[in-house]
């Protein structure tokens, strides 16, 4: 336990990335203009798709990135990201004036790695494993004396993450249930610290695809589990392609986390769709497993009267959201929930 971040390292990120990282809203989520009559529970959605950069990941890039000393900066960054984590080291890189490197997957969506250009970073293509991705990155810091970024199992990234958990508990302290998208497992391992550390009745439960379910598996099994990345590959939440929870993020799981849901697919297409209808908020794939949580498996959460689902980025290839918007509703039925 002495090993997982701690409130005070969470606060102390905070105040590294106030005035960088959007304070995001909390927005309720409902086709009933009174969502709170007959006694139903709320849903809210921390919209972290309103970030500068599109997603959360800015939060523990920035802290990160600002906590290195002059001269580590001065040398460069290098990260390994699937897309929305290299744009927030390349985002974090281009504030603080130092120059970064991001290795992603040559299957990274295109929407992603422009902007990661945009902001002035150099993208070094690999083969979509975390294996490729990880050893090409250490390889370059190794060359070149970059400062390595890690994605997620790094106590100054989950202690970033952790923001948007301490946020959460600050603008609703009676909230229940957390429901929080899981990749690597830097976001659930930051919110969780805080969320627990702040009110520790709350439940917090991660959502991840069926297709893609290494932190269910990991949880029941007490020990991480790595799926192939043929197997992860076929969700189309590119973001939680992970093929691996991080070991570090794996320990606040076990410490502070209630339980993993699976989505499917569909719902998680359902769920984009709905969020954009109801609540006029642009989710990526992986930013709806929360929400879809919420709506198509209710049962298999805690019970409470305050939900918060993590909406954890909003970078979605134009094309895909097109079709997702203008498929028939509920992929050719009604949508549920």
């Amino acid at each position: 336990m002495s090993d997982l971040v701690s409130p005070p390292e969470i606060e102390r990120a905070a105040e590294r990335i106030a005035g960088v990282a959007v304070r995001t809203p909390l927005v309720p989520f409902s086709r009933d203009p009174a969502p709170s009559a007959a006694g139903a529970p709320a849903l809210l959605v921390k919209a972290e798709s309103l970030q500068p950069i599109g997603a959360f990941k800015l939060r523990g890039a920035y802290s990160a990135v600002s906590s290195l000393d002059p001269a580590e900066r001065g040398r460069g960054v290098v990260t390994h990201s699937s897309g929305n984590h290299a744009q927030a080291v390349a985002y974090a890189a281009r504030a603080l004036g130092t120059r970064a490197v991001l290795v992603m997957p040559h299957t990274a969506p295109g929407v992603k790695v422009d902007a990661c250009i945009a902001l002035g970073a150099e993208v070094v293509y690999v083969e979509p494993t975390s294996q490729a991705r990880a050893e090409t990155a250490a390889k370059l810091a190794a060359a070149h004396g970059f400062a390595l970024v890690p994605p997620y199992d790094d106590a100054r990234i989950i202690a970033g993450q952790g923001t948007a958990g301490l946020e959460i508990v600050q603008d609703r302290p009676d909230v229940d249930v957390v429901l929080v998208p899981v990749g690597g497992g830097g976001l659930i391992a930051g919110v969780s610290a805080a969320v627990k550390a702040l009110r520790p009745q709350a439940k917090v439960v991660g959502v991840e695809p069926e297709l893609a379910a290494d932190a269910r598996d990991s949880m029941a099994a007490g020990r991480p589990v790595e799926w192939a990345a043929e197997e992860t590959g076929r969700t189309i939440a590119d973001a939680l392609r992970v093929q691996r929870v991080g070991d570090l993020p794996y320990a606040h799981m076990r410490a502070h986390v209630d339980g993993v849901v699976t989505v499917t697919e569909d719902e998680i297409r359902q769920a984009m769709r709905r969020l954009a209808r109801e609540t006029r908020l642009i989710a990526e794939p992986a930013g709806a497993v929360a929400t879809a949580a919420y709506l198509y498996h209710r049962a298999e959460l805690p019970e409470g009267r305050t939900y918060v689902s993590i909406l954890s980025g909003g970078n979605v290839d134009p094309a895909l959201f097109l079709d997702v918007l203008s498929r028939p509703r509920g992929e050719g039925g009604q949508d549920r929930g």
